[in-house]
């Protein structure tokens, strides 16, 4: 675990948009957990997890607005998770560093708090991201609880936190990160050239389209993968750039995402 920086946190903390900066601009490999949740519920599922048994037999509604936060926890697969996130990570090439970034990241498996960082959003905070993502009803009570949970776990393990209220915008809070992890980004190692750097950012693209792909493969989903419009990351591979580009999955896998202007440079 040595080559990992760890960004923790709950839903609606910033840790995705903070985790990506940081990957892109320092020439990291990005790895988010949640582009792993369907291959970690298949796992749950082919060890017999009751909870990941129950998630996949409920409709929609039942899940998200006839569970309890309680019961919507334990299906989520929290603690489970970890162990797998363990396992993903150790799986990866050693070089570059990677920046881990999610939920399900399990403080318990942190090696060095030097290269770790979870951001816990205050309650007032966490509520009005969610409302603006349009998260409501059983999902936002869900995440509200997973807050809870999450900064419990990294306090019981000596994680260091940041607080998330919004008196940073997104560039001051990466910017604190940043400050946290300096010694560890000073010491690399990092991609260099530009088409390593590039083949990282098209890593981050396609894991995000293998996701949804991964979600309407599962029974209960309807609808086409390929026309699902989802925020990529320019591939231009210049670590200035910060530019996101809104695109169907369809067109992501038809060739690499570069922003207008970028594809010169």
């Amino acid at each position: 675990m040595i080559h990992t920086l760890w960004i923790g946190g709950p839903p609606a903390s910033g840790k995705t948009t903070v985790a990506t900066r940081i990957a892109r601009r320092h020439g990291l490999r990005l790895y988010s957990a949640d582009t792993r949740t369907w291959a970690h519920r298949d796992r749950a599922l082919a060890a017999g997890s009751e909870a990941a048994r129950r998630w996949e037999s409920l409709t929609p509604e039942e899940r998200w607005e006839r569970s309890s936060a309680a019961e919507m926890l334990e299906m989520s697969l929290h603690g489970e998770r970890g162990p797998m996130v363990l396992d993903d990570l150790r799986a990866l090439p050693p070089t570059p560093l990677v920046v881990a970034e999610g939920s399900p990241l399990p403080a318990s498996g942190m090696v060095d708090p030097g290269r770790a960082v979870w951001l816990i959003p205050t309650p007032a905070f966490q509520r009005a991201q969610l409302a603006a993502r349009g998260t409501t009803g059983g999902a936002a009570e869900l995440y509200l609880l997973l807050a809870e949970v999450i900064d419990r776990e990294a306090r019981e393990h000596g994680a260091p936190t940041l607080s998330i209220d919004g008196a940073l915008d997104v560039e001051a809070t990466t910017q604190a990160v940043e400050s946290l992890f300096a010694d560890a980004l000073a010491a690399g190692p990092r991609a260099e050239s530009r088409d390593e750097r590039r083949a990282l950012l098209r890593e981050i693209n396609v894991a995000i389209a293998a996701q949804v792909r991964a979600y309407y493969a599962r029974p209960w989903a309807e609808g086409d993968p390929d026309a699902v419009v989802r925020r990529f990351v320019c591939e231009c591979g210049d670590t200035r750039c910060d530019a996101d580009l809104e695109l169907p999955v369809g067109a992501l896998l038809a060739g690499p995402a570069l922003a207008p202007g970028m594809a010169s440079r």
